[in-house]
């Protein structure tokens, strides 16, 4: 039995989400500590959380960030703001998808499902767990991890997906489809956005330990990696 854990403030809407994930078999938690919520999530150690982004104290980005620390667990937003630069802003914070209120139960619960396969089920990834290296960057496929030039940084779950998708066909172009198709199962749920914010994500990461300029975006037909870094 997998277990959510709810960040909501709005009693009804925690309490709607409960019962009818509880009716999916799902273990569900609340939090009491809107002050504290970085320690109630290493508490209840869910499998994945469901996060509000208006709360008291402090806004769903920073819990984000602050459960980023400790843990790869899917985060999905819910929340009443529905512009796009609110969406980006969940993705780089560390977010791996976004529902905007009002929203429909079904979404919710197969953009969970979805999450779930990802990150533990049958659709993760517990293949081709001995490391690789290419071209001096060494990947670790059983940690989420890459290394390069002994500079070392852990990938979140989605990060490593899309890096491992475009890595096994380098110097090719990966379309939009194949990559979204990757990373989620319920793609009609998916903002087209959604892939270019987690692009840039993994740009970002690849330059943190000096590879520079190694993704290229091609328009309109989707991605390549070049490994001549």
């Amino acid at each position: 039995m997998y277990s959510i854990y709810i960040v909501e403030d709005d009693q009804q809407i925690a309490t709607l989400l409960g019962q009818h994930l509880g009716r999916y078999g799902y273990h569900v938690s609340y939090t009491n500590q809107f002050d504290d919520v970085k320690a109630e999530v290493i508490e209840h150690n869910p499998d994945l959380i469901l996060l509000d982004i208006n709360l008291p104290y402090f806004d769903g980005f920073h819990w984000c960030r602050q459960i980023r620390t400790f843990s790869n667990a899917p985060v999905i937003f819910i929340s009443a703001r529905t512009d796009e630069m609110n969406q980006v802003l969940a993705i780089e914070h560390g977010g791996d998808d976004y529902i905007t209120k009002p929203f429909h139960l079904d979404v919710v619960t197969a953009k969970i499902k979805s999450a779930l396969r990802r990150t533990y089920g049958e659709y993760a990834n517990n293949t081709d767990s001995e490391q690789k290296e290419i071209n001096g960057l060494i990947i670790y496929p059983n940690k989420n991890e890459i290394e390069f030039k002994q500079s070392r940084i852990e990938l979140s779950k989605k990060e490593f997906l899309l890096f491992a998708k475009l890595i096994a066909q380098p110097d090719q172009i990966v379309s939009r489809d194949d990559l979204l198709e990757s990373l989620w199962d319920e793609v009609d749920f998916v903002d087209d956005n959604t892939l270019s914010v987690n692009v840039n994500r993994v740009r970002k990461r690849l330059q943190e330990i000096g590879i520079v300029d190694a993704i290229h975006t091609v328009r309109g037909q989707g991605y390549r990696l070049r490994v001549n870094w």
